[in-house]
């Protein structure tokens, strides 16, 4: 009898204990940042899904830069290569490796519509414009998304680095998550360089 008692009274206390240990949050919020990276992955599979089109369409204007379509499909190859498992979000080096390819596709896409303004049949196109408006439009979701995934990882962090709970992290093996950086921060600090002059 008093071994059963004792029994209830250590199980009554785990609970508790657990209760106040910030175990069911970090259960709460692991499931929203996995949910946050689904998004983030939806939408930068979006973008992948739109760029053969785009080339496909960039293509038929016969002196388009082929350097540029070329790094834009080797972008694209590189970016889709890349096995993303639900691991990804807790391996700093996985995930910033996947972070470049998507920084890399990003960046590519952005030469080719830059390089796109010179070609005024290409403007023309209403299908290039219509690819251009769902490309804009999907790196606006993906901003969203990857915000989204941001304050999520931010709330997690910050509860596997606060007392009592960090406790419960060690003990259970959260480990803090990586999140989005900046791919050159010493680049954005730099003010753009504004020329009218130019033609």
């Amino acid at each position: 009898m008093t071994s059963r008692l004792l029994n209830l009274y250590f199980a009554a206390l785990l609970s508790l204990l657990l209760s106040g240990c910030g175990y069911n949050q970090f259960q709460s919020l692991d499931e929203q940042t996995k949910s946050a990276w689904s998004e983030v992955l939806n939408q930068y599979q979006r973008r992948a899904d739109l760029v053969p089109n785009i080339v496909a369409t960039v293509k038929g204007e016969a002196a388009f830069e082929q350097d540029t379509l070329t790094q834009v499909i080797e972008a694209r190859a590189k970016a889709t290569s890349i096995q993303v498992t639900p691991e990804t979000l807790n391996d700093p080096a996985a995930f910033s490796k996947f972070q470049a390819a998507q920084g890399e596709l990003g960046s590519a896409l952005s030469r080719l519509m830059v390089v796109s303004e010179r070609y005024p049949d290409l403007k023309a196109n209403q299908a290039f414009r219509d690819l251009r408006v769902q490309l804009e439009g999907t790196e606006n979701r993906i901003t969203v998304a990857r915000n989204r995934y941001i304050q999520t990882v931010q709330e997690y962090n910050v509860l596997a680095r606060s007392f009592p709970n960090n406790l419960t992290a060690m003990i259970f093996g959260y480990k803090v998550k990586p999140n989005f950086s900046v791919a050159n921060e010493a680049q954005i600090s730099v003010p753009p360089v504004v020329d009218f002059n130019k033609k």
